[in-house]
């Protein structure tokens, strides 16, 4: 685990992906423990600082079930606790205030040892950890932080103290002229403006600044300016006696002898021009690129448009240019219609043609002469042959063929020349090294919009708005030029204005800079460049990724965008020149590639969709696809491969999900039932419960209703699931069946409070009648449910007849499955009563050995439950802990974390009755916690948990602790009916 505390608490997994927060005092609580990681904090430490002058009555128990709700979030081995305190068990590293304060350490040593770029690349890593006001989420941060704010205004003046030393005086003077504003007595700083002034060569502007400085400090302070301020104006009146310039030859005397002059060309350093705009992260890729330069001759930027390759190559020439004694030189092929003419555009930057008019070396008077006939490449190959040079070609995508011929030439013919070229597909050279570019990080795209959004707009800050903002640079895919133009849209709209309308991204995002080349002034024009570079093959594949959601696998693409124009068979050629082209990514996992475009993107290709008139075609594709997708998965889901189709469902999720819409909305009845019923058992695992409450109404409105005509009671073979579209009528009848027990099972508008009601009951009795023990389908879902019918109708004597029913058939028609969940549903009608308890454990052991077999931890989590519950009314209390332990365990691994408060409620009674009460109280209120943060899925475990505990104080003599939690039941016991009733036919939401 990482935890940043620079700004709103944050907690990230070692993957990188967020651990959700939920509230201000946990937040608060992580912030006080990762202000000291490792250390034991006393109790009354952490509650003054959550609450301050204002803690609750019982804060010690407020205390516990925050670092209870902490521990569920992050991990209950990642917070010790000891000796009446709690520690972050984190080693400083892995909280970024800590690691800022290394960083400037470090940052601050490399300059004093000379080393300003190392000392530049620290700092700016340093300062990108900040997200906002240090521990902003504690009460009372002003005192904490001012050490640390302290801190990052030093480590703010080392990094300009580094890139003045870097020669980025001109660059700088913007945010040093804003920092000598805001910190008018800061003498450090005030010296560094007028440093960075006197470098851009405005000496004058460097004289006002230093009168200025004297000015506030006579006016303010009464004083004079430092030692280091009168020396620097004095640099400033005797520019001669700078110590960078040569020192006066007395009258007559002869220089020292030294080394001829250079050659004129020899001496030119290159064409580098002054960057306008300051450079916001990005120093791990510097690092990289400094690297891959050193270890190859062609180094290649590759990444979507708008993503910062033009100013990272920029940026890279700057910070090398002392390798390459010729300068390093950059030529810009955006502009150059005409593949032919890529030689003469790079002679051009070369300035090669203003240098002929007046040659100057033997090689360049030879060029003068044979300049008319020649080959342009030949020339250029003869000019660089001699010289050390880095040369940057930018945007070689729409001329890629003629910039590879190019460097390979240039490679083969000039042994001292390094290329670094960008571009949206790699130039295909021998022994070319590719550099991905991603989009900018969280962090840095807000520092970016930060930075061009106060430009836009004096005065704002990400801070006024932080959560429109952070949706801003994540629905903008972190790409720089997008949020530059979003920044632009600053002056007119508010963060949370133009974060709304990002679904019209191309018509908003206009209005870029004048100066830049026009396909880099709007979004659409960015991306309208990359589809004019596809072939027609290419835009086909690319328009019809659109309606995949949430990316895909090649299987997918083969199946749905195949046709019309597209072989099944090239399919992976396409998908692997469009991820070339930087207009798709590719995420390797263990389980194969799976494919993505960035939003913005997929936003311009479903335009381009809706353009050709694909859409229907493509959308039925996709929608019979994954409709087979999920039907042939469904099984799998309950067996040995479980957690293996339970990450592969959940990656399709977002792709079932519109399929599903798209039945809907089309009216296919068929097409929907298959995907709602196939769905459903995944859902009931993974507690999707608004998908549970949502779409079986839906579907179910599609069809006639089952019930209105009595049942016919004939075997029906197969279920329907069991075979592609379309059912027969028996099939079909089964499938209406289930969709609407579904929607009594997820009890959707409090059923519970209508059982027995004439048209509920009716219903209840109609489910008995058509699942009678003698028929297959009573072996199967949704006959599997059938006891719950006990429910609707009224009848509740008939749960245990009913649960007789379903074994008998499951035995007769059943799978191991099958009947392992009949065993389990009648052992937990069987629980509460006592005479029956024997043939209830037997019904235990039994469908856990089956669950075992079949491999299906969901179902062993389930029998194992069922055993606690049992264990438990015969007062095998170590056994019932045991098994809620075990229990537990799968239900996480499964995620299935609706399952886990009721289990965790029953530990906590176990454990009280073992004799350890203080620690079951503790596990008790951690259990109803995560109750209500699950909500209604939950069933009644935070009803059944209150009860427990206003028991539990009562029994302990502290009734008045009670009185609180038995005013809090009440809400509950609807949830608490309707567990009841989950709880004899666990799962049955889906089954």
């Amino acid at each position: 685990m990482r935890y940043a505390i620079l700004g709103t608490t944050q907690a990230f997994r070692d993957d990188g992906t967020p651990v959700p927060l939920a509230g201000l005092r946990l937040r608060a609580l992580l912030t006080a423990l990762a202000l000291r990681p490792g250390r034991l904090i006393t109790a009354e430490a952490l509650i003054d600082e959550l609450w301050a002058d204002d803690p609750p009555a019982n804060a010690s128990g407020a205390l516990q079930a925050l670092v209870a709700r902490l521990r569920r979030a992050i991990g209950h081995d990642a917070i010790g606790s000891a000796d009446g305190g709690y520690r972050l068990c984190a080693a400083p590293e892995a909280v970024d205030a800590h690691r800022f304060e290394r960083l400037v350490d470090e940052g601050g040593r490399a300059l004093a040892d000379g080393d300003p770029v190392k000392a530049s690349d620290l700092l700016e890593d340093a300062l990108a950890l900040w997200r906002g006001a240090a521990f902003a989420d504690l009460p009372d941060r002003d005192t904490l932080a001012v050490r640390c704010e302290e801190l990052r205004l030093e480590a703010v003046r080392l990094r300009l103290t580094a890139g003045l030393a870097l020669g980025r005086a001109a660059q700088q003077l913007p945010e040093l002229a804003g920092l000598a504003a805001a910190h008018p007595l800061n003498e450090s700083l005030r010296a560094l403006h007028i440093r960075a002034l006197r470098d851009a060569g405005r000496t004058a502007d460097a004289l006002t600044a230093y009168e200025d400085v004297r000015r506030d400090l006579a006016d303010e302070l009464g004083t004079d300016p430092s030692a280091e301020l009168r020396a620097l104006h004095t640099e400033l009146l005797n520019p001669a006696q700078d110590s960078g310039r040569e020192p006066a030859l007395p009258a007559g005397a002869e220089p020292a002898p030294g080394p001829p002059p250079a050659p004129a060309a020899a001496r030119r350093s290159g064409n580098a021009r002054a960057r306008l705009t300051s450079f916001v992260g990005r120093s791990a890729e510097l690092d990289a690129i400094r690297e891959d330069l050193a270890a190859a001759r062609l180094v290649t930027l590759t990444g979507p448009g708008g993503t910062g390759k033009t100013r990272l190559s920029q940026e890279t020439g700057d910070l090398l240019r002392d390798r390459w004694p010729d300068g390093v030189w950059y030529a810009e092929l955006a502009p150059v219609s005409d593949p032919r003419t890529v030689p003469e555009a790079v002679l051009t930057s070369l300035g090669l043609r203003e240098t002929l008019l007046h040659p100057a070396s033997v090689t360049e008077q030879a060029l003068g002469a044979e300049g008319k006939t020649k080959d342009p490449a030949r020339m250029l190959a003869e000019y660089c042959a001699s010289r050390s040079l880095l040369l940057v070609l930018d945007n070689c995508e729409h001329v890629i063929g003629a910039a590879a011929a190019l460097a390979e030439q240039l490679l083969a013919h000039c042994p001292d020349v390094t290329i670094l070229a960008t571009s949206r597909e790699p130039l295909g050279v021998p022994g070319e090294r590719l550099r991905p570019l991603d989009p900018l990080p969280d962090p840095f795209a807000l520092r970016l919009l930060a930075d061009r959004g106060a430009a836009a707009r004096p005065g704002f800050t990400v801070e006024d708005d932080p959560v429109a903002c952070a949706e801003l640079c994540r629905r903008l895919d972190g790409l720089p030029l997008a949020i530059e133009l979003a920044a632009a849209r600053l002056r007119s709209l508010t963060p949370r204005q133009l974060a709304n309308r990002l679904d019209d991204r191309f018509r908003l995002l206009t209005g870029g800079s004048r100066t830049v080349l026009p396909r880099q002034q709007t979004l659409r024009a960015v991306v309208d460049w990359s589809w004019d570079l596809l072939d027609p093959a290419e835009r086909s594949l690319l328009r019809r990724l659109a309606v995949f959601a949430g990316g895909w696998t090649l299987e997918a693409v083969e199946e749905v965008c195949s046709g019309d124009g597209i072989d099944a068979a090239d399919a992976a050629a396409l998908l692997g020149s469009l991820v070339d082209k930087s207009l798709v990514l590719a995420d390797l996992t263990d389980d194969g590639a799976r494919y993505r475009m960035l939003e913005t993107i997929a936003e311009y290709a479903a335009e381009r969709l809706d353009e050709s008139g694909e859409r229907a075609v493509v959308e039925g594709r996709h929608l019979r696809c994954f409709r087979e997708y999920i039907r042939i998965a469904d099984p799998k889901l309950r067996g040995s491969e479980q957690l293996l189709w339970l990450a592969r469902v959940e990656r399709e999720h977002e792709n079932l999900r519109v399929a599903l819409r798209r039945a809907v909305e089309l009216g296919d009845e068929q097409e929907a039932l298959y995907l709602l019923l196939a769905c459903g058992w995944f859902w009931e695992m993974r507690n999707y419960y608004t998908e549970q409450l949502t779409w079986p109404a839906a579907v179910a409105a599609l069809g006639p209703d089952p019930f209105d005509e009595p049942p016919v009671l004939e075997p029906v073979e197969r279920g329907p699931l069991e075979t592609p579209p379309p059912m027969g009528r028996e099939q079909l009848d089964e499938a209406r069946r289930w969709v609407r027990m579904m929607r009594f099972v997820t009890n959707e508008g409090g059923m519970e409070t209508r059982w027995g009601e004439p048209e509920v009951a009716r219903i209840g009795r109609a489910i008995i009648e058509a699942y009678p023990p003698h028929l297959p389908q009573t072996a199967r879902r949704p006959g599997l449910m059938s006891p719950f019918a006990a429910f609707l109708s009224g009848e509740f004597e008939r749960l245990p007849e009913l649960a007789d029913n379903l074994v008998l058939s499951c035995r007769e028609f059943g799978g191991p499955w099958e009947l392992a969940f009949a065993l389990q549903i009648r052992a937990k009608t069987l629980n509460d009563v006592t005479e029956k308890l024997d043939q209830s454990m037997a019904d235990v052991r039994e469908s856990r050995e089956l669950f075992a077999q079949v491999g299906d931890r969901w179902g062993m989590t389930e029998a194992l439950a069922a055993e606690a519950e049992a264990c438990s009314n015969s007062g095998q209390w170590e056994r019932s802990a045991e098994c809620c332990r075990e229990a537990i365990t799968m239900a996480r691994e499964l995620g299935s974390h609706q399952q886990v408060p009721l289990l965790k409620v029953r530990l906590a009674d176990m454990i009280v009755n073992i004799g350890d009460a203080e620690a079951g109280e503790t596990m008790l209120r951690a259990a109803i916690e995560d109750a209500d943060e699950i909500g209604p899925a939950a069933g009644g475990s935070a009803f059944y948990g209150r009860v427990l505990l206003c028991a539990m104080l009562a029994r302990r003599g502290t009734s008045t602790r009670a009185t609180p939690w038995s005013t809090r039941c009440w809400p509950s016991r609807r949830s608490a009916s309707r567990r009841s009733s989950r709880g004899c036919c666990a799962g049955s939401r889906a089954g």
